[in-house]
């Protein structure tokens, strides 16, 4: 009996002293070491988790296992050692951690393109576009864009990429604000206090119009809603805050109708996707119903009479291919005139919100503002003029550039999910823009030349974005003709009344809707 006792407690020792060995091997396994990792490009350490709950490891070693992480989750790549991935992830409060991962635990699912890789995109972007419209008769008939179909392509090119091995691109967008804010900024400086007084009448008239649209996009959007018994707010969604407002407002919007009251957790998924629709649509349909409109009413077009290219009058933004004598000091004063009005247009929208935060004008405003003022003070107190021709030469590129970056960096996947109503309500909108801009905006325009640039425009941001817009209107006067007073309207109405406007429209619609 002493002797089984015995062996029993030889064994229970040995079993409690081999486990307590193993604990202290194992601590001293998983402490964390000097490792050497393989460095992993910036460029693609972008992952996925494609395994169901995989585990997770304080060191690259099985025996180390401190949590496991759910199936689809966005990590980042830090190193390789061996086998095993360090990764950076985010933790559910927010907080970031980092943990090594078998290497067939995680899938490369986005390719980050830097600044200059980028910036060749855009330009070659633009060069196709060209190439394949110098090609295509029908397309220069109806006066498409150059960065709108080389930007639908490459976003073509991007969705099958995606589709076929769920590889995302990402873009550097550190150019985007500045090439549209330079822009804006060079309309502004091309606009003196003379020809903003042409806009006049036609100015109230065409903000009158623009206001009409969005309620017409609101009713559309809520009315459809109703009859296909879905959720009201899709239709307030798929209304004038994305078809008019654009990514911005939509994206703005999207945050409010997903919290409380209104609970909407899908908000920011079609109002990304409806937003993508509309650029797209408003740079497709400008210039056919443009071209519909000068056609069928046999308008005289400008410039018939006389040469175009040898008018030194004529404004650079209307015709953009126009020859230009541009020389270094002159170039350098246009640029810095364009510098300030950036650097001085985000100090004042800085003040503002300070001062003044229920306002929230989008930045571009201020620039405009700010380019319109030193135009008219430097000239007025005859310290520069202005070289009109190549301001507008800066504000071409920068608005072609920036076209051709928001094309190809639209994500068409979203559009491919969207459900039945969704669809239904993008196609009426789509429809009431092109009949609004026949029938309402080129009628109360002057059914001239002008209202016909005028309804391209409208397209552009009735649709899409104030750049698209412009953009619409430069392919019809490049072809055509100019239209001064276009260029003086669109951008005033698109910068400075239809985000204001809009909102107090959405509120409207909301109070009356929902």
């Amino acid at each position: 009996m002493k002797k089984t006792f015995l062996y029993l407690f030889l064994i229970l020792f040995n079993v409690i002293y081999l486990n307590a060995k193993q604990d202290i091997v194992n601590n001293n396994i998983c402490d964390k070491q000097d490792i050497t990792l393989q460095n992993i490009a910036t460029w693609r350490d972008g992952y996925t988790i494609i395994s169901q709950n995989p585990n997770i490891y304080n060191v690259p070693n099985q025996s180390c296992k401190i949590d496991t992480l759910n199936n689809g989750i966005k990590v980042k790549a830090l190193g390789i050692f061996e086998d095993y991935f360090l990764i950076e992830y985010k933790n559910d409060n927010g907080t970031t951690s980092k943990a090594y991962i078998k290497s067939s635990d995680i899938k490369l699912s986005s390719i980050d393109f830097n600044f200059y890789f980028t910036l060749v995109c855009m330009v070659g972007v633009l060069l196709v576009g060209r190439i394949i419209i110098q090609r295509i008769k029908f397309l220069q008939d109806y006066n498409i864009p150059e960065p709108v179909v080389g930007g639908i392509i490459a976003a073509i090119i991007i969705l099958i990429i995606y589709k076929m091995i769920n590889i995302e691109f990402k873009f550097n967008d550190s150019l985007k604000e500045p090439l549209m804010l330079a822009f804006f900024a060079s309309i502004g400086l091309s606009a003196d206090f003379s020809s903003l007084k042409k806009g006049g009448k036609m100015l109230i008239i065409f903000l009158v119009i623009v206001v009409g649209l969005l309620f017409a996009q609101n009713i559309i959007g809520v009315s459809i809603a109703h009859i296909m018994g879905v959720d009201p707010l899709l239709g307030i969604l798929s209304g004038s805050i994305t078809m008019s407002g654009g990514h911005g407002t939509g994206g703005a919007w999207a945050d409010t109708f997903s919290a409380k009251p209104y609970n909407f957790s899908a908000s920011t998924g079609v109002a990304m996707a409806c937003a993508t629709f509309g650029l797209i649509m408003g740079g497709l349909i400008g210039g056919p119903v443009a071209r519909y409109l000068i056609k069928k009413n046999n308008i005289k077009i400008p410039g018939t009479e006389t040469s175009i290219t040898n008018n030194d009058n004529t404004s650079g933004f209307e015709t953009p291919t126009k020859e230009r004598l541009i020389t270094p000091i002159s170039f350098i004063e246009s640029l810095a005139l364009i510098s300030a009005c950036l650097l001085i247009g985000k100090v004042l929208e800085d003040i503002m919100k300070d001062f003044l935060p229920s306002l929230n004008l989008p930045t571009f405003v201020y620039c405009l503002f700010i380019g319109v003022v030193l135009r008219n003070v430097l000239s007025a107190l005859n310290i520069h003029q202005v070289f009109d021709r190549e301001v507008s030469v800066l504000g071409n590129v920068s608005l072609s550039l920036f076209l051709a970056f928001a094309m190809m960096t639209l994500n068409l996947w979203e559009l491919f999910a969207l459900a039945l109503p969704l669809i239904v309500i993008l196609g009426a909108q789509a429809i009431l823009m092109i009949l609004y801009a026949i029938f309402i905006t080129f009628r109360f325009c002057g059914k001239d030349y002008d209202a016909a640039v005028l309804a391209a425009g409208h397209c552009g941001f009735g649709l899409g974005a104030t750049p698209t817009a412009m953009v619409n209107m430069q392919a019809v006067t490049s072809h055509y003709g100019p239209s001064h007073v276009a260029f003086v309207i669109v951008p005033l109405v698109g910068a400075f009344f239809i985000d204001i406007i809009n909102s107090l429209v959405i509120k409207g619609s909301l109070l009356l809707f929902i």
